[in-house]
């Protein structure tokens, strides 16, 4: 995989010659070398380019080196870029200073040793391959981990079926009680297998697929909700809910369900025998607060990584699961925009709490009210179904009119209709019947569909096209809405 990926540098000088003469020294097989001859320009290549190096000359007109660097630490996407400053002034330690102080790793005067700028060149090189692969073999292995359990999932519901069947003919106690543990630990497979699917949503989709829709819900109806469907398993142990106040927000129910029975079942697993669980629910101003309450208290060396996955199973003797119900948990409150921890003591015991916003009910249908057709228009194409109608909602959410394709040729076809093209395409790669790569390609040859901002957003960020900006999966959901923001207002 290492050959495959092409490493970029930026190269910011406002004289060609020196330029020129920066490309001859570092140019090698698998690197490409973006090249700038003033800091706008410069900033323009970094809003569609992940580079793994900036090598910027300190002494330029309109905007120098130290600005652009400070300039490039204020953004995320660039925050991070390590900076190599080349100047031909005097050895001033102040210059020196406020060039570290700016982010560099290193700060070179003319004229430059070119066996000394190489050798630092090839460090953050072999760094970026380096880094590369690691996020390949990855992604490698949490797909695996998605397609071994996806694949899981149509044996073991024919076993779930064969013993239901089974237990319908038997009539002998001593083998029903044999089929009713295989159907237990049916259940309790198809569990792990759910639990691993989400783990490669978590990973692998930047969370999309936690929140399938965005609906009017009830937060203290779930709660009371999951407590009854646990009572009955738990009838040694007492369970109550009160609530108070307005605890309607927007979300996904059934996601948000499997959070409160999670928390549920583990004050039941963990807390102290015979002890009271208590939660509250409270609508408060513009939040909706939920605490669950027992006795007993998390050990101090497992608390900070409490919601790690797979931290649970191996520090809990016994432990049935695979530890990742808590990181799921996690995950889907975040997934709408709230906040998750634990606070536990021997004295207090242990209380989760959970901090959701609430959400301004949209003007239901017929209200009479009219309709305006959405400022911005985005199309999302996406095979994966999962993640293509997560995207949906989420612009949907943000005021944009939303279409989606399932494959390139279906892209194509919404594309031909010129009273419906989009502010910004939201592109994957890997697709059937025609991949991400064609689709761009065959939009560049037209020149409507050329001026039609791209963003791909892919596992692969090394087969992008060039010219479309990328955005490499897992994407952070944040990042992806304010690039397209900013694409649209650009427009």
């Amino acid at each position: 995989m290492t050959d495959d990926v092409v490493v970029k540098f930026l190269l910011v000088d406002d004289t060609d010659e020196n330029l020129v003469a920066l490309s001859a020294l570092l140019r090698r097989e698998g690197l490409e070398l973006l090249t700038a001859r003033s800091g706008a320009a410069a900033l323009e290549l970094l809003l569609v380019h992940d580079v793994a190096l900036a090598i910027l000359d300190v002494q330029m007109p309109e905007m120098n080196g130290l600005e652009l660097a400070e300039l490039m630490r204020g953004m995320e996407r660039t925050r991070h870029v390590p900076i190599i400053f080349l100047t031909a002034g005097g050895r001033d330690p102040q210059r020196v200073f406020q060039g570290y102080e700016a982010g560099a790793v290193d700060f070179l005067f003319k004229p430059i040793d070119p066996h000394v700028l190489r050798s630092k060149a090839d460090i953050f090189f072999q760094l970026h391959r380096q880094k590369a692969e690691l996020a390949h073999n990855l992604r490698m292995n949490e797909m695996f981990v998605g397609i071994l359990g996806h694949d899981l999932r149509n044996p073991l519901n024919s076993i779930v079926t064969g013993a239901h069947l089974l237990g319908r003919q038997l009539t002998d106690e001593g083998p029903r009680r044999t089929l009713g543990r295989m159907a237990s630990s049916a259940a309790r497979m198809k569990d792990m297998i759910e639990q691993l699917m989400d783990l490669t949503r978590a990973r692998l989709a930047g969370g999309v697929g936690f929140v399938r829709a965005h609906r009017p819900v009830d937060l203290a109806e779930l709660v009371q909700r999951a407590a009854d469907e646990l009572r009955p398993v738990a009838a040694d142990r007492e369970i109550s809910v009160a609530a108070t106040g307005d605890c309607r927000t927007f979300g996904d129910a059934p996601r948000l369900l499997q959070v409160f029975s999670n928390l549920l079942s583990n004050a039941v697993q963990h807390g102290a025998g015979g002890s009271s669980i208590s939660v509250v629910v409270e609508g408060r101003g513009d939040d909706v607060v939920v605490r669950v309450q027992n006795q007993g208290a998390i050990p101090r060396e497992i608390l900070p990584k409490i919601f790690d996955p797979f931290r649970g199973a191996r520090a809990a003797s016994g432990a049935r699961g695979l530890g990742l119900g808590l990181f799921i948990s996690q995950q889907i409150v975040k997934a709408h925009g709230g906040t998750i921890d634990v606070r536990s003591t021997d004295d207090d015991g242990t209380t989760f709490s959970l901090v959701f916003p609430k959400k301004a009910t949209s003007e239901p249908a017929g209200s009479g009210q009219p309709m305006h057709e959405p400022a911005r228009r985005v199309l999302i194409v996406e095979d994966d179904e999962t993640i293509r109608e997560s995207l949906r909602d989420l612009f949907d959410d943000e005021g944009y009119g939303v279409e989606t394709a399932s494959n390139g040729r279906e892209a194509l076809d919404l594309l031909q209709d010129e009273g419906r093209h989009p502010d910004v395409v939201i592109l994957d790669l890997v697709m059937p019947d025609l991949d991400g790569v064609a689709v761009y390609e065959a939009m560049q040859a037209d020149a409507t569909l050329s001026r039609i901002p791209v963003v791909v957003s892919t596992s692969t960020p090394a087969l992008a096209p060039k010219g479309a900006l990328v955005i490499a999966k897992p994407a952070n959901l944040d990042h992806l809405v304010k690039t397209v923001d900013d694409l649209c207002r650009h427009r």
